[in-house]
């Protein structure tokens, strides 16, 4: 069911990509009770929920700040950052809850950094981050949430316009706003889906990278004495084979008739494709039930397929690197502090990870 309606759900590799580049089958597929309007009633556009050619137009306003040469720019930060929460961690001594003491400050901080927001406000972002993805979150609840972080943003932006610098809402603001590309509520949403997206999943990548990592020490060794190739090879593995997005759903609305895998879909039809089925079906890649970093995983489906793939992934995986390679270096005796059955997952949102990850060394 989504949205209390039928819909169909494809979970094999080539029907998944097949259907996210099929021009038939709409990203804008959420209902108009799900949808949020500012205080003079404008609905801001939300980009990931638009077709071409208006998604093209205003993914093109992000993407200079998404680069794999942007990524490689803010390396040298990143890893300063880093280095500083392992530094904290390593001098306070162990045992420590890697998701509060790494996981959780490492990206929050990189995306504070990218957008330009003050990191005094992390907690209050995270608060509603949460809030917006947790599955038993009702409309109206995420609405109001998602709400109060856009109105948030929108006055962040207006100090953009005296108080401007190097980052992605000083752009919005001074660059496609000014120039009438936008409207300030949809640079204040395009700014939230970048702070919810860019904190939540990659701190849920490290947390549970790492403890996929503890349980293959093959792999940590490799994060340890590889090269960078190397340690981008497990890092695509991780992806791969934990496909964070709660269920790995991503849905569409059909437009007009047409065949999918052999079924009729018909206009007005939702489809969700299995991004997790997707990495697992053995068409893809053989024997995908195991974590194996020598497998040619080109071509996983964790950062989706088609015109909305996810515009962060370079950055997000210079983090991911820079992160787990740090962590197998400076810690190379890293091993969990509790049974592996003492962890506690956190499966009510839509990207699931550790609340903790209790650690020694």
């Amino acid at each position: 069911m989504f949205t209390g309606e039928l819909a169909w759900v494809v979970s094999r590799y080539e029907e998944i990509r097949a259907a996210l580049t099929d021009p038939r089958l709409s990203a804008n597929s959420l209902p108009d009770s799900t949808k949020v309007t500012g205080d003079d009633d404008e609905t801001p556009v939300f980009f990931a929920r638009t077709d071409d050619p208006e998604h093209n137009r205003l993914r093109r306003m992000l993407t200079r700040d998404f680069t794999v040469r942007r990524a490689k720019e803010m390396a040298p930060d990143i890893q300063k950052l880093v280095d500083g929460f392992l530094d904290a961690m390593i001098a306070a001594g162990p045992p420590s809850d890697l998701v509060r003491d790494f996981a959780l400050p490492v990206p929050s901080l990189v995306i504070c950094l990218l957008l330009g927001v003050p990191y005094e406000d992390h907690e209050f972002f995270e608060e509603h981050s949460v809030a917006g993805l947790d599955v038993k979150t009702t409309d109206e609840q995420r609405i109001e949430s998602i709400m109060t972080m856009i109105n948030y943003i929108t006055e962040l932006l207006q100090r953009k316009k005296t108080e401007p610098g190097d980052d992605l809402l000083s752009r919005l603001m001074n660059e496609n706003v000014a120039n009438g590309d936008i409207s300030v509520m949809t640079a204040a949403m395009t700014g939230w889906v970048m702070l919810q997206a860019g904190h939540e999943t990659t701190a849920s990548m490290i947390g549970l990278g790492t403890l996929v990592l503890l349980k293959n020490p093959d792999a940590f060794a490799i994060l340890r004495d590889g090269d960078s190739a190397a340690g981008l090879q497990v890092v695509d593995e991780l992806l791969r084979y934990l496909t964070i997005v709660h269920s790995g759903l991503v849905d569409r609305v059909a437009t007009e008739d047409f065949e999918l895998g052999g079924q009729l879909i018909s206009k007005g039809d939702h489809v969700m494709m299995n991004l997790t089925a997707g990495n697992y079906d053995p068409v893809f890649t053989a024997r995908p039930e195991l974590f194996d970093v020598d497998r040619n995983n080109r071509g996983h489906l964790a950062f989706g397929y088609g015109i909305h793939q996810c515009v962060g992934q370079n950055l997000a995986r210079t983090e991911l690197q820079i992160a787990l390679t740090s962590l197998a270096r400076r810690l190379p005796t890293l091993r969990l502090a509790v049974p592996e059955e003492d962890l506690d997952f956190m499966n009510d949102q839509a990207i699931w990870r550790l609340k903790e990850l209790p650690v020694t060394w």
